[in-house]
């Protein structure tokens, strides 16, 4: 009987010590992946904030997935290179 409880723990403990090991291996392109969502979520929030302005103006943006990228991948020039865009295929 006292065999049965390490069959059932053993599974657990080498799983778990693999998730660890796994997440050690992926731990930078981890917390690149968060950092970019992170700067994409804030890009959205500043298309949205800045669309009712921007219709208003005549260079309004949409407030998509895509545009937000953009902002969270280069920041303020991405901004200016979407109002670009959208100035040149107009």
């Amino acid at each position: 009987m006292m065999g049965a409880g390490w069959n059932s723990f053993l599974p657990v403990l080498v799983g778990s010590v693999g998730l660890l090991f796994l997440l050690s291996l992926l731990r930078r392109p981890l917390r690149g992946l968060f950092r970019l969502a992170g700067r994409t979520g804030a890009g959205l929030c500043a298309l949205a904030v800045f669309a009712p302005v921007g219709n208003l103006l005549g260079a309004g943006l949409g407030v998509n997935l895509f545009n937000a990228l953009v902002l969270g991948i280069l920041g303020a020039p991405g901004f200016g290179l979407l109002l670009m865009l959208k100035w040149v295929l107009r």
